[in-house]
């Protein structure tokens, strides 16, 4: 047997106790597709199928037949679904015999036995359940124990109307000392029966025809006798006394049966009251249920008996009832309103506001609940985001040392520079130099760096479930499945509606997202109507390049977190904009920064030369450059979606001409060193180069520099400079996508050797000065004036 459908349940049975033939209505799910598909019904473990009749998949009507246990599960069986379970049970009571004048609190009403064999209607007396003999003999009760029977005949029964009537069973038990005349006798009894029950009404007119007849014969002879006596009222007449004795006969029934008949009509009226409350219970216990559980928030129980009282109560014309279910109603909807304010509620998670819609829809509340949730949390991301700017800003004006979390960026934002660059000579010259700014890579976090982070994580928190929310009321699994079948035609007109307007707000919760990251980041990009946006982050100092770098990685990651989310990119297009404008501004503020570093690099000129007459100051100048483009490395790839930082031209010209300022910086640095005075030279720290004592001689015997030998010094740097430095730099901003490369080298080379030009001449002054003095004495000595010599005024050939 395939079975294509759930096993039956049963659910409920009305009433759930009874004395046996109590006409029972069973309720359920899965209870059969038709008649012929319910093959089995048992009630105590007593079979009712053949008094069962299906009305739907849901409910089943029969009458509960004499069962031998009291109290039992209703078991379904269906051809589609198999052998069913229940939950609920039926008691079976027991009833003692009552007589016509016994009093009773419950009337046993006259009612017709359903023979379940013959499957045929009898009439029987008010008072009897079923026929006492059927065999129409007397019954001899033996003696057998009733144990033995039950071993005798396993699974059968003594009882006729059982499927498993057993006659050998009720013969033994009931004629084991009547005579087989007398089985004969009921033999014929019962065909008597059988052919009365198949003549039918006609029989029983054919049988009781002499009865007619007497019956037509005395009505007759009583109407002749009045006809003679006259029809007037006589005192003593035949009519008269007739009337009389029919008064005395019904005045004595009165009398008679007047108590008996007056309890009748009591327990009548008050079996009805009783079977009103019983079978209308529920409907006048919802109003203080619905209370209950509403309290225990069983909102479930609630509206299955909202539906259940709706879908038997809603349209009735009896006042009680109408009260009652106003009553209903009322309550009904001050829980649609505790539905509605729970909802609204933030913060809430999504499984609540799923929840919460869910039950709303299923009660049919007023309006769209769904997107009034949408717009509530909408709301409450821009609150949200407002207050956390407004409580940094409060931090950043309170006492200092609030935010003292440290950020390690030597992995994240700096990476360390390549091993090849430590294999160039230049850099094996300065392997001793430590750059003053390397403490400064960790650092204490800037307060508008912490509020971009804070801010961004509070974003991620809230957008991901207010997105979900959309699809949800998008595909309509917000909803039950009876809601989404009823209101599927209008919820597509919504959704709709509503498609522009969540885009909307998606877009204003982007923009505002932008503009208070701006207004604490680039302050000065924020447009005049956005001066709330970038109100109380009035600092006087920039942030650094490692402060912006680590803003652009936090940002890098909310877009690919909102990506995931399947967001349209053109609504997160405002988020690329600021990421390439903090790019850009992260590269000006590096290269700024670097520029400042160079002008220090004078500082840190110590005048030890090596065996080349170099010093180690190209060195730190190539490393401080190199380590600065390697910080922007990061900052310089571009992820997918976003902009190259060169895209724009005014950025390219800004980026070429600040490359060129480091260049220049440096130079002048160089010039600076080289014209410094003798008594501004420190050389407590100069060490002894003895790879070449001839040319600095005299360094070795007093430890000090002379003009000339500070200017030699420089100009042997600025040729390294000219021959691998600068070309170094060059390829170093060409491997990082730097623009007007060439525009900065030739720039950086004619300012160089502009310098060259100066100190050698500076050098061939300081140098030529002695000899000048020496030899102009001698050219004065006779004052000699070309000025007085006469011109000459021809050529003579000597030859």
């Amino acid at each position: 047997m395939s079975r294509t459908r759930q096993p039956p349940l049963v659910t409920g049975i009305s009433p759930n106790e009874g004395i046996p033939w109590t006409k029972v209505t069973i309720r359920g799910e899965n209870l059969g597709t038709g008649p012929a598909d319910l093959i089995g019904l048992t009630i105590c473990g007593h079979n009712c199928l053949l008094t069962a009749e299906w009305m739907s998949a849901s409910k089943i009507v029969c009458r509960v037949g004499q069962a031998k246990n009291d109290k039992g599960d209703i078991i379904v069986t269906t051809k589609s679904g198999g052998k069913g379970t229940s939950t609920v049970s039926f008691k079976l009571l027991r009833p003692e015999k009552i007589g016509i004048l016994d009093q009773s609190a419950v009337w046993v009403d006259e009612m017709n036995y359903y023979d379940m064999r013959t499957d045929r209607n009898k009439g029987i007396p008010p008072l009897s359940l079923r026929p006492a003999n059927p065999l129409g003999i007397e019954i001899e009760k033996g003696k057998f124990p009733q144990k033995d029977l039950e071993m005798l005949f396993p699974g059968m029964s003594a009882d006729f109307t059982s499927e498993n009537f057993s006659a050998a069973w009720y013969l033994i038990e009931n004629h084991s000392n009547t005579s087989f005349e007398q089985l004969k006798m009921a033999v014929t009894h019962l065909k008597r029966q059988a052919n009365k029950k198949s003549e039918g009404s006609l029989a029983c007119v054919k049988g009781g025809l002499s009865t007619f007849f007497e019956a037509q014969d005395a009505l007759s002879a009583i109407h002749q006798k009045l006809e003679a006596d006259g029809t007037e009222k006589v005192e003593g007449s035949m009519t008269q006394k007739l009337e009389n004795v029919l008064n005395r006969a019904s005045n004595t029934a009165d009398t008679l049966f007047q108590e008996v008949l007056g309890r009748k009509d009591k327990a009548d009226s008050t079996r009805n009251a009783l079977n009103v409350l019983q079978r209308f219970k529920f409907l006048f216990n919802l109003p203080l249920s619905i209370e209950r559980n509403i309290q225990k928030g069983d909102y479930d129980v609630v509206i299955n008996d909202y539906e259940k009282a709706k879908s038997l109560f809603g349209k009735t014309e009896v006042q009680v009832f109408k009260k009652y279910y106003a009553e209903v109603e009322t309550r009904i909807e001050a829980l649609r309103e505790l539905l509605l304010d729970k909802l609204l509620e933030t913060p809430s998670t999504l499984h609540d506001q799923k929840r919460y819609i869910r039950y709303l829809s299923d009660l049919h509340a007023p309006g769209d609940p769904a997107w009034q949730c949408i717009g509530a949390q909408h709301r409450w991301i821009l609150q949200l985001m407002h207050s956390c700017q407004e409580g940094c800003v409060r931090d950043l004006k309170g006492p200092p040392g609030l935010h003292s979390a440290t950020l390690d960026l030597d992995g994240d934002v700096r990476a360390s520079v390549p091993g090849h660059l430590g294999q160039t000579a230049s850099l094996k010259r300065g392997s001793n130099f430590q750059p003053g700014r390397d403490d400064a890579w960790r650092y204490q976090t800037p307060h508008r760096v912490a509020f971009v982070e804070k801010l961004t994580k509070l974003v991620l928190s809230q957008l991901p479930n207010f997105w979900k929310l959309w699809i949800s009321y998008v595909n309509g699994s917000l909803f039950s499945e009876t809601a989404e079948k009823s209101g599927h035609i209008e919820r597509s007109k919504n959704v709709r509606q509503r498609q522009n307007d969540f885009k909307k707000m998606i877009q204003e919760v982007m923009h505002c997202l932008v503009k208070l990251l701006r207004g604490a980041l680039l302050p000065l990009s924020v447009t005049e109507g956005g001066g709330r946006q970038c109100r109380g982050w009035e600092v006087k100092a920039e942030l650094s390049g490692q402060g912006l770098a680590h803003a652009i990685q936090t940002l890098r990651l909310t877009y690919e977190s909102l990506t995931a989310l399947e967001i349209p990119n053109d609504l997160l297009q405002t988020i690329q904009d600021l990421v390439l404008d903090l790019r850009v501004r992260c590269v000006v503020v590096t290269l700024q920064h670097t520029a400042e570093e160079v002008k220090r690099l004078a500082e840190k000129e110590d005048w030890v030369v090596d065996s080349e007459g170099l010093t180690s100051l190209p060195c730190h100048f190539e490393r401080c450059v190199v380590h600065s483009l390697q910080s922007l490395r990061e900052v310089l790839e571009c992820k997918p979606g976003e902009a190259s930082v060169f895209q724009q031209p005014k950025t390219q010209e800004e980026v070429c001409q600040l490359s060129i300022n480091i260049m220049q910086v440096f130079i002048c640095c160089l010039e600076q060193l080289s014209t410094k005075p003798d008594a501004d030279v420190d050389t407590a720290h100069l060490s002894v180069d003895v790879s070449s004592p001839d040319l600095f001689g005299s360094i070795h015997e007093d430890f000090s520099l002379t003009s000339e030998q500070r200017l030699l010094i420089v100009l042997s740097n600025c040729c390294y400079l000219e021959r691998h430095t600068f070309r170094n730099i060059a390829e170093h901003f060409e491997k990082h996508n730097f623009q007007g490369i060439e525009k900065i080298t030739q720039v950086s080379m004619a300012s160089l050797k502009e310098l060259d030009q100066r100190l050698f001449e500076n050098y061939i002054e300081l140098k030529a000065d002695p000899i000048v003095g020496s030899l102009e004495p001698g050219i004065y000595a006779g004052y000699f004036d070309w000025k007085d010599c006469l011109p000459p005024t021809e050529i003579i050939d000597c030859e």
